[in-house]
């Protein structure tokens, strides 16, 4: 058995609830891990580079040995009911690029080790129980990330400064959580930035001015926060920049 054939097999034993038997009867040593569902391989080293058990109704935890798919970039299991926490282990993951845990019922704090993952671009991790703090060091080495959507967590810090680090990013949610402070005013140094919600938070002071001169934005949405500006101002210049969208 291979190391990444162990891996899954272990995440298999891990899976409480299988209604459509997908896993108990795909996932069998007699046949090549490459072959099995939702795992794509390499060609050259034949080890297992995705990972894709997005909207399988499963149940279950994440074990550690997923730690050791050390060939992963591509993680998809969003929209099932995982649960519990995020194991370190994960972050020897160093290899990936996309990642979804969204839509499941993770709990625990957010990781500090999602900033070992320099690769990657995409991450969701919307929609489940997660708690505490945004370590300002998650974004200091995120630089190729071009999506965050962290919406409906229990997430109650502040925005942290680091989050400019990630030049990249076009599309930023925090919607639905509990986010104290101000909103940064060197957020508005995302220039590539084309979706903005930072909406249902307790963010409160001025609204930045330098969001609005974003060029590429296109939808905004801060409502239901105590946040204010000078709303004249704003309207006149959405109305220029042709806004989709600006929730307020």
């Amino acid at each position: 058995i291979t190391i990444d054939q162990s891996a899954l097999l272990v995440l298999k034993s891990h899976i409480t609830h299988d209604p459509h038997n997908l896993l108990s009867t795909n996932w069998s040593t007699s046949t090549s891990v490459c072959n099995w569902l939702g795992v794509s391989c390499g060609s050259r080293h034949h080890r297992v580079t995705a990972l894709n058990l997005s909207s399988m109704n499963l149940n279950g935890i994440i074990p550690s040995q997923l730690g050791n798919l050390s060939f992963l970039g591509w993680l998809d299991i969003c929209h099932n009911n995982f649960h519990g926490s995020l194991p370190i282990e994960l972050a020897n993951l160093h290899r990936l690029k996309y990642l979804d845990f969204g839509n499941n019922n993770f709990d625990g704090e957010i990781p500090s080790w999602l900033g070992y993952f320099t690769k990657l671009q995409r991450l969701y991790l919307d929609g489940n129980h997660l708690k505490g703090h945004l370590s300002s060091g998650i974004f200091d080495n995120l630089s190729k990330l071009q999506v965050l959507n962290l919406r409906a967590n229990n997430i109650s810090s502040r925005i942290p400064n680091s989050l400019i680090k990630c030049k990249e990013l076009t599309y930023l949610s925090l919607h639905n959580n509990s986010l104290e402070g101000s909103i940064p005013l060197e957020i508005g140094n995302l220039t590539k930035l084309e979706f903005l919600f930072l909406g249902l938070n307790n963010l409160e002071g001025l609204i930045p001015y330098s969001i609005f001169n974003i060029s590429s934005m296109q939808q905004i949405a801060l409502g239901d926060n105590n946040l204010f500006g000078h709303l004249s101002s704003i309207i006149s210049l959405l109305l220029f920049l042709n806004f989709q969208l600006f929730y307020l």
